[in-house]
């Protein structure tokens, strides 16, 4: 934003010399991160001080050098003096908001406050009926993809909220709908007052976000992310922080975030990658898919490991101990089994319980009638044999490959296992038709992978993370989220999704079981309504296949008065060539173009764009102009442009084809534009 206003054209110039000034201090900063880490390299401490302290000089040079370029601040508070009050120990201060703290000296004010601290909080929520101390708030316009040159501010906004002014203005209307080309953006700039409170929730508490379209859900999760990160660094990165998103594509578009944030090292994943202990060979139809991830084949799997204890397998127990024979009687040795397996620790942790319940046993006979024994003894002992034959015999050794395949190769051990829980055509439709000979040459299927992770937290619990941020959580099964529950078992969970986008054939319908089965039943479910991303007509439109979808979510709101929805009706025939104008159309626009189909439709719209002229990179590639998806990867993904292909074939194409539907029409930042050949399903 330019004006001739001389006043406007003076706070220009100072914020721009302000920035230069910052740009120059954050050189410093990582120049100087630099020699402290090879000072460090020569740091007089034991070895491991010296590694820790070497890893974290490491991290944070590395997190300076990674800092991708833009601008260094978006905002300013300016707080009242002290004549107005109010403002504590920040009256009469001035702070500029960025996305990472700034200094010249570490004693010295700071030239940049980061967006996470404390006072930046004001920058969010002060309003005119509570300003919190401040009396005005700037915020600050950058041509759009500046990388960080002073010049590209071109204007500056001021809310007065001691005058009683308040409200979001043009700066953040503007970047808001800024056109979607690339990677997904910060908000860091644009968090409004809801958002706010849930990125700052407490660290312990876990929290649910049901967020309606284009509410900023995801962008919440990340940023709430990197506060942890920033207010809690030594409890968070002590355990990792784990984000779980549905898919690769998903996770390239929204991988930029946490880096532009300042935060780099952050584990991004899918669940599959995390649990996948083989390859996927296999495949299963719907119906075996569905009762594998059911939540009643954990109780299978843990009846059928447990089968494998056997108390009177093994008789008495003979332990050589020099040229005197220690013994445990048969009763005994079931007893002590019998006492491990009531107290249901993880199934190599009981083993283990049993071998030293067993060795106390020995040891308390030997000590009756010859005095106290060495730890060396003992662990002779431990060692012996006899001992560890026994063990075999009561509580064997097994790996959660032979669990399943046992299971799944085994009608008999299957039948004993599931009798109660699923029916004989369950039964039927997870038995595997060519049971292989071993584990070693299984056909695994995904969700196999499921169920060997189950088996496998069922032997020991696997290390958790300290906090786990989890995307699109309304489409997965109980058996994922038991998987997940798993992994958070030292730390807590932000839940993020939208029950009106479930689309797997096990989405949820309520939230409540989504978190028992994620083993965080308390937790808060927060809904999101407000969108800032679709536009009010398109909202209009999907609120309209609310109804038909069968879950109880509160109808969406835009603050986009902008957008535009249209519809291209010709001859099912005439679809493609339909597609390909409207794209044209599109390109004759500012902004990125997503032509979503129905899976199968893809490679027929492709051909009509290739025929065309129209060069369409996929959904892999999210710097791409034009792209085609197929509507079965869209979730999560955002473009200017929608050209939504024959949504009759969307909804057809599979159970939950409304839901994917609703899902496709809601990707529009600026216009959606509906063809179809057919009559449309709402």
């Amino acid at each position: 934003m330019t004006s001739p206003d001389p006043a406007l054209h003076h706070a220009l110039a100072r914020e721009r010399a302000h920035h230069d000034r910052c740009r120059a201090a954050l050189a410093a900063m990582a120049e100087g991160a630099r020699d402290q880490v090879v000072t460090g390299e020569d740091v007089s401490a034991s070895g491991a001080d010296a590694e820790v302290l070497g890893y974290h000089l490491r991290s944070h040079a590395k997190a300076l050098r990674e800092l991708p370029e833009g601008p260094l601040f978006f905002g300013r508070l300016d707080f009242a003096d002290a004549r107005a009050g109010g403002a504590g120990e920040h009256t009469g201060q001035r702070y500029h908001i960025g996305r990472l703290r700034i200094t010249e000296h570490p004693a010295e004010p700071p030239l940049v406050v980061d967006w996470r601290a404390p006072v930046s909080r004001a920058f969010y929520q002060a309003t005119a009926r509570d300003p919190q101390g401040v009396a005005v708030r700037r915020r600050f316009g950058w041509a759009p993809g500046s990388r960080g040159d002073s010049t590209d501010l071109t204007g500056l906004e001021d809310e007065h909220l001691g005058r009683g002014e308040s409200g979001a203005g043009d700066i953040v209307a503007r970047e808001i709908e800024r056109p979607r080309v690339g990677p997904m953006r910060d908000i860091a700039a644009t968090i409004q007052p809801e958002q706010d409170d849930l990125i700052r929730g407490d660290l312990a508490a876990s929290v649910c976000v049901q967020g309606a379209p284009g509410t900023g859900k995801t962008a919440v999760g990340l940023h709430r992310a990197a506060y942890l990160l920033y207010t809690h660094p030594q409890r968070v990165k002590r355990g990792g922080l784990l984000i779980l998103g549905p898919n690769r594509t998903f996770l390239s578009y929204i991988s930029a975030v946490l880096p532009a944030l300042g935060e780099t090292g952050v584990r991004q994943s899918t669940l599959h990658e995390e649990i996948a202990r083989h390859p996927v060979t296999g495949t299963d139809d719907e119906r075996a898919a569905a009762v594998k991830h059911d939540a009643r084949m954990a109780e299978v799997l843990r009846r059928a490991l447990y089968a494998r204890v056997r108390a009177d397998a093994a008789g008495a127990l003979v332990v050589p101990d020099g040229s005197a024979r220690r013994r445990v009687p048969d009763d005994e040795l079931a007893r002590i089994v019998a006492g491990v397996r009531a107290e249901e620790p993880p199934y190599d942790i009981g083993r283990e319980r049993v071998r030293g319940r067993i060795v106390r046993y020995l040891r308390d006979q030997a000590e009756r009638r010859g005095g106290p024994r060495t730890t060396a003894w003992a662990r002779r002992i431990e060692r012996a044999r006899p001992l560890t034959a026994c063990l075999d015999a009561v509580w064997p050794r097994v790996r959660p490959e032979e669990v399943v395949t046992g299971l799944l190769g085994d009608p008999d051990a299957l039948a004993r296992a599931a009798d109660g829980l699923l029916d004989a055509d369950e039964q039927k439709a997870v038995l595997w038709a060519r049971p292989p000979r071993s584990w070693k040459s299984a056909r695994w299927s995904a969700a196999d992978l499921v169920l060997l992770d189950e088996a496998a937290g069922l032997l020991g619990h696997p290390e958790g993370y300290g906090h786990i941020v989890v995307d699109e959580a309304q489409d997965l099964s109980p058996m994922e989220c038991r998987a997940i529950a798993r992994r958070a078992s030292y730390g807590s969970l932000t839940v993020l999704g939208d029950l009106a986008q479930g689309t797997t054939p096990w989405a949820a319908r309520s939230w409540e079981a989504v978190l028992g089965h994620l083993g965080v039943p308390e937790a808060a479910v927060v809904p999101l309504t407000t969108g800032f991303r679709v536009p009010r007509a398109v909202v209009e439109l999907t609120n309209r296949l609310l109804d038909r979808l069968d879950v109880d979510v509160p109808p969406a709101r835009s603050l986009r008065g902008d957008g535009e929805l249209s519809f291209r009706e010709v001859t099912p025939g005439g679809v493609p060539d339909a597609v390909a104008a409207a794209v044209r159309d599109a390109l004759a626009r500012e902004g990125s173009v997503g032509v979503v189909a129905a899976d199968a439709e893809v490679p027929r719209v492709r051909a009509a764009l290739d025929a065309a002229g129209i060069a369409a990179a996929g959904p892999e590639e999210p710097g791409a102009r034009v792209a085609v998806v197929p509507a079965g990867l869209v979730k999560g993904l955002e473009y200017d442009h929608v050209v939504a292909v024959e949504p009759a074939a969307i909804a057809e194409a599979e159970e939950r084809g409304l839901h994917r539907l609703y899902v496709v029409l809601t990707r529009a930042v600026s216009r959606l534009e509906v063809v179809h050949g057919r009559p449309l399903p709402f």
